[in-house]
């Protein structure tokens, strides 16, 4: 690059090979005399005396991967000033690629240096406003997509100085609040260039759409003062003839619904609502579907039945539930989203128990309308079906199982009629089987949900009628041989063992060669996981009546956790589920203690080596801890009586465990939670013979204060003192 007489293309190759250079390395590898070294050779290549296009607009792609490697000049105002002039000068090139790749080095920097940009920000918004008016695509959504990029900070920053003492962080620049005024007109204005049929395609990314979502996060940034700078757009353009200003008008309305205040918003909404169910009946597809999008917006984040104003009463319900109900039969992608509007209006109520039965008289007919919305044959948009299903759990969760236990047990009828015909689908093609399984999911799915929310109440009785018939259907499913039914088939076969209690135990003989496959199932971990799961809700259903299968179940277990193949996240269940197998079977468990402890320990000595420093690393460890906990509480509780004191030589590695959980700030709640109940559980079981390890590791003492004083929630408080009383009854015995 710095050799007068080099060629173009060789330039271009070089920069290109920089540019992998920086993307692969990482910033601690390289010297700071390297990293000058890569910056001038780049900044270069962007250089307006440059006549190449091509090595132009490599030695851009070149800058946005270096860009990490620049922490320190950066730092330094001066170099800094030159790299942010020859960015902002090359946003303005004549050739429409090295424009757009100056605006993602924009959006990189956004993110990388927020803290440096104040100096640049009145340029930087120039540019963007003049690329959003009137560039090519391509660079106006790359201007836009820097204000989102200056928001996500912005939020992030908020949320780390919320509730400190220094609420505005020095770090916190508030550019959004400074360019607001001027911000959110040049978005609106975006809004208006939608594309024909838009709305049909998922995957469509415009100038409009990247305006919307970019007008939502602003609202998040800055909450209630974006109100009135967006709702005069919104009167304005809401009843114009012109299509693109009604659309444009409500989508604005949708994007702004999270981040201001409910006191700010509700009226609005309150006033708006029958106009947007008015809408539903708009002439333009378009205009139906952004509709839709914004009633599922205001269920979602605004309807809260025991709020002081709430925007879902008994006088307008029976209008919006006729509107959506009518608007389901609608265009395939109008009809999706009218579906996930009846999800969150359903789940508003998940929580207000008598509440919910303000849904009741209308449970038939939305359970109808939602059946035949996944049932149409026009649905080429695969979402349609998926939408209609997980509306109609959500139904089934909030209802009032008292008035409508009736209602979901006739639909737990249909939904298995509907499971048995997919067995008769005629599978010519992967296609087609892809497309079996993805319905068996989806019909497990909800039988899942029916099961857990008859099982939770006194209408018990329907599932133990029809149990077998389930269990049939399940065992089909799996006969198809597929891991994405198996998750969900997995799932529905937890929710019956739980439903159906020790009389599950008829189904073992032929449930268990595919538990056993499931629990071997290292490729798809997840599948592993949830059997693992399923087998903690069988041991829960069966208690002693699992053990003829225990011998495999464990022998399994030990394998998948001495096992390098199996991903990490499948080892804290399995050690939950040791726990879970032990409760089951009692002092039974004791043969397999030689096993299980070794793996226990080993585990916890792998703890000490995850780096602190990776987030990802702390919340496995966290899991990992809790599941260690967990096990030893199952062991413990099952092996109480004559045979505890086979606990006695692990009883001082688990306390000096639990003391360095205790001394580790990086531990959770939950495994704050699961440690204390251990020392309770320790003292519980071997009694007396735990006088003397309590009384030599007293850091018990101040672990137990510490839950008992800090403000943590109340059932580590109240399982502390448990433990408390525990660990006084031994000490003193």
């Amino acid at each position: 690059m710095t050799s007068p007489g080099a060629s173009a293309p060789l330039k271009q190759a070089t920069l290109e090979a920089l540019g992998y250079v920086c993307e692969e390395i990482s910033p601690l590898d390289m010297e700071q005399d390297q990293v000058n070294a890569v910056l001038t050779a780049v900044v270069q290549g962007m250089n307006q005396t440059e006549l190449s296009p091509e090595v132009r607009l490599a030695a851009v792609k070149a800058l946005y991967n270096a860009l990490d490697i620049a922490v320190s000049n950066f730092a330094n105002e001066m170099e800094r000033n030159y790299i942010m002039k020859v960015v902002c000068e090359t946003a303005v090139s004549k050739e429409v690629e090295i424009r757009q790749a100056a605006f993602e080095c924009l959006v990189a920097i956004a993110s990388t240096y927020y803290p440096h940009l104040d100096p640049y920000m009145q340029t930087i918004f120039n540019l963007t406003a003049n690329a959003v008016k009137g560039d090519e695509e391509p660079v106006a959504l790359q201007a836009v997509e820097f204000w989102s990029a200056i928001c996500d900070e912005e939020i992030m920053l908020q949320d780390e100085y919320e509730g400190s003492e220094d609420g505005n962080s020095t770090a916190h620049f508030c550019f959004i609040e400074k360019a607001l005024p001027s911000l959110v007109p040049m978005l609106l204005e975006a809004l208006l260039k939608q594309e024909e049929d838009q709305d049909q395609d998922d995957n469509v990314w415009n100038i409009s759409m990247s305006g919307g979502t970019c007008l939502g996060l602003i609202s998040k940034t800055v909450g209630d003062a974006v109100v009135p700078l967006v709702m005069p757009f919104v009167e304005a353009n809401i009843t114009k003839p012109d299509w693109h200003c009604r659309e444009a008008a409500t989508f604005a309305f949708g994007s702004i619904l999270e981040g201001p205040s409910v006191e700010k918003l509700a009226p609005l909404v309150q006033a708006g609502l029958d106009f947007l169910l008015n809408t539903m009946n708009d002439t333009n597809s378009q205009v139906k579907d952004t509709t839709a999008w914004t009633l599922g917006r205001v269920f979602e984040l605004l309807h809260s039945p025991d709020g002081a104003n709430p925007i879902i009463n008994n006088s307008n319900l029976p209008r919006i539930m006729s509107v959506l109900l009518q608007s389901s039969k609608d265009a395939p992608n109008v009809a999706e989203k009218v579906c996930g509007a009846i999800y969150f209006l359903a789940q508003g109520y998940e929580d207000a128990e008598s509440m919910s039965s303000m849904l009741t008289p209308y449970l038939p007919n939305i359970i109808a309308a939602l059946l035949s919305a996944a049932d149409r044959a026009d649905t080429t948009h695969f979402r349609l079906r998926a939408s209609a299903y997980e509306a109609l759990n959500e139904i089934v969760r909030v209802s009032n199982i008292p008035e409508t236990s009736g209602i979901i047990g006739q639909l737990l009828q249909e939904i298995m009629r509907r499971l048995n015909l997919t067995f008769d689908l005629h599978i010519l093609s992967s296609g087609d089987k892809e497309k079996q399984s993805d319905l068996q999911a989806l019909l497990c799915g909800v039988l899942q949900v029916i099961i857990q929310k008859l099982s939770s109440t006194d209408a018990k009785s329907i599932i133990s009628q029809t149990a077998d018939q389930l269990m049939m259907l399940f065992l089909r499913v799996f006969a198809c041989h597929n891991s994405t039914v198996h998750e969900e088939a997995m799932l529905a076969i937890g929710a019956l063992a739980y439903a159906t209690g020790p009389d599950f135990v008829k189904y073992m003989p032929n449930f268990f060669t595919y538990l056993e496959a499931g629990l071997q199932n290292y490729e798809e971990y997840q599948v592993c996981s949830i059997s693992v799961g399923v087998v903690g809700d069988i041991c829960r259903a069966l208690e002693d009546k699992i053990l003829p299968f225990c011998d495999s179940i464990m022998t399994v277990l030990l394998k998948n956790l001495s096992s390098s193949m199996l991903n990490r996240s499948v080892k804290p269940p399995i050690f939950s589920c040791f726990g879970d197998i032990a409760l089951a079977i009692g002092e039974n468990f004791e043969k397999y203690l030689p096993y299980a402890i070794p793996m226990l320990q080993g585990a916890a000595g792998l703890l000490g080596t995850l780096n602190q420093s990776d987030d990802d690393m702390v919340d496995y460890g966290n899991q990992l801890r809790r599941g260690i906990f967990e096990a030893y509480s199952g062991i413990l509780q099952g092996i109480k009586g004559p045979k505890a004191q086979q606990m006695i030589p692990y009883a001082t590695h688990l306390l000096q465990f639990t003391e360095a959980v205790f001394k580790d700030r990086s531990r959770d709640d939950s495994v704050t939670k699961a440690a204390v109940a251990v020392l309770g559980d320790l003292a519980d079981t071997l009694g007396e013979s735990s006088k003397d390890l309590f009384k030599t590791q007293l850091f018990h003492i101040e672990f137990l204060r510490e839950c008992q004083a800090q403000e943590l929630d109340d059932e580590v408080r109240d399982t502390a003192q448990w433990a408390q009383g525990m660990i006084n009854l031994a000490v003193v015995s």
